[in-house]
């Protein structure tokens, strides 16, 4: 068996058991919609962007600095 034919059989395998669910399907859109909603507050309000409206030199200059300072900690 060849590997597209193996992965053909994968493909098949859990195509037929998420057609086959009854609970699982309402699961995984719960899932799904937690880690997209998670994931959107995360971006907002934790990682905000740093280099925003920086130059690429003064972005260079920023990174050179941080990556001297944590080296220079550890």
């Amino acid at each position: 068996m060849s590997f597209s034919g193996k992965a053909a059989a994968v493909w098949r395998f859990y195509a037929d058991g998420f057609r086959n669910m009854t609970w699982g399907r309402p699961l995984w859109v719960l899932i799904i919609l937690k880690a997209v909603i998670l994931f959107a507050i995360l971006r907002v309000f934790f990682f905000k962007p740093v280099l925003a409206g920086q130059t690429d030199e003064q972005k260079s200059d920023s990174v050179g600095t941080e990556l001297v300072e944590r080296a220079a900690v550890e």
